[in-house]
């Protein structure tokens, strides 16, 4: 691991936190239903579904640990709030 490395991962971090926070201000909120759920080395990635204007989207999402102490919310089939991007429907995360 480089001194390089290290720098992109914080850069990596920072995106991620500017894109939550971005879509916590100015996303909009639709209905979503949990698709599946399993666990990684990184933590536990929930599979999520949800349409816009007609148009349905697929994307996933590592939860916090907070998030997991409340399991039967992120059960698969459970119906779950999903915040988008109104001028990127693709780019969203859950509530």
């Amino acid at each position: 691991m480089g001194i390089f490395d290290i720098f992109r991962k914080k850069e990596t971090v920072d995106l991620e936190a500017k894109r939550r926070e971005y879509l916590n201000r100015f996303g909009r909120i639709t209905d979503g239903a949990i698709i599946d759920a399993e666990a990684t080395e990184t933590g536990e990635i929930v599979y999520f579904s949800y349409s816009v204007h007609g148009a349905d989207y697929e994307s996933s999402e590592i939860i916090s640990n907070q998030q997991i102490t409340d399991s039967l919310k992120y059960a698969p089939g459970a119906k779950i709030g999903v915040r988008y991007d109104p001028k990127q429907h693709a780019n969203s995360i859950l509530v």
